[in-house]
């Protein structure tokens, strides 16, 4: 048997009564919260990213003058950009981009595009030093959109968002609104989700097309959080008619902070769950006008 000295024997029953408390004391206490966790001060904004628009905005003005055109989105304070400039080469139009300060996270590429020749839309997507790659529609015939087609569009993004991210790229889906058609528990977009690969496939929301075709956009960046990389912002008159077609009246464009859209909760959610990119996508006639207004809306959103 080993013998201890008795200064000895106190330190092991000190150490045998204060290490359970030590013990209890780091079970019981509240990890570091992350930043994203912490809680904003009163009076920070809201919106911290930088400003970006969807090409397709003006696209009554690019074919007129590509360089005219992204003068004034440059003169907008814009600094990233959504898309191609039309008939141009990438090359040339990341270069115009980069001498405006313009920088291209995101382009786009149709459906059929993904699913004949995925490398290509790689390709250029790398040309102009994109990170993501959207697809902003479905091609469906038959009205309502159906399961069947939501299960060969699952396949070409799976297929599609494996090349692109052997190539450094993310795939993101653009719902349109048609993919509310109930299923099973929930819809076809929550099959669109829960069935693509989150390692090969993303989801870009579109805040007009989710709300009008009867989705929550707070609610859906809450339940699948990171799947949603990028956003469009885009406001809704309010009390227009709905439906599930996808389509409406592109002068039900209006500027943000004006419409029925919760704006301000959609973008505190949005930065909670990380959201790097948001493109102000407006369609209507009066895009000139409206797209400074709504800049100025999300510079002046405070928590």
């Amino acid at each position: 048997m080993v013998s201890y000295s008795k200064p000895v024997i106190f330190m092991m029953r000190f150490v045998s009564i204060l290490l359970p408390l030590c013990l209890l004391a780091a079970c019981t206490s509240q990890a570091p919260k992350t930043p994203e966790e912490e809680t904003p001060a009163k009076g920070e904004p809201i919106f911290v990213a930088p400003i970006g628009v969807q090409a397709y905005s003006f696209r009554n003005y690019f074919p007129k003058n590509v360089i005219a055109t992204l003068d004034s989105i440059q003169q907008m304070g814009i600094t990233e950009i959504e898309g191609t400039g039309g008939r141009l080469a990438p090359a040339t139009y990341r270069k115009l981009c980069e001498e405006r300060g313009i920088r291209i996270p995101s382009t786009g590429a149709g459906f059929q595009q993904l699913e004949e020749d995925p490398h290509k839309v790689a390709e250029t997507a790398k040309i102009l030093g994109a990170q993501y790659v959207m697809c902003a529609w479905i091609p469906h015939e038959e009205k309502p959109f159906v399961l069947e087609t939501a299960q060969h569009a699952v396949e070409v993004f799976n297929a599609a968002g494996k090349v692109l991210k052997e190539q450094g790229l993310t795939l993101c889906y653009h719902p349109h609104g048609y993919e509310f058609q109930p299923y099973g528990e929930g819809t076809l977009l929550d099959y669109l989700i829960q069935n693509t690969n989150p390692e090969y496939v993303s989801f870009e929301m579109d805040v007009f097309w989710i709300q009008f075709g009867g989705g929550d956009p707070v609610a859906l960046l809450k339940q699948y959080g990171p799947r949603w990389k990028l956003m469009h912002l885009k406001d809704m008159k309010k009390g227009i008619p709905k439906d599930l077609s996808g389509h409406t009246d592109v002068e039900y464009n209006v500027p943000l902070g004006t419409g029925e859209l919760d704006m301000r909760n959609i973008l505190i959610e949005a930065r909670k769950i990380g959201i790097a990119h948001y493109f102000i996508e407006d369609e209507s006639s009066s895009v000139l006008k409206q797209i400074p207004q709504s800049i100025a809306y999300l510079r002046s959103l405070t928590y």
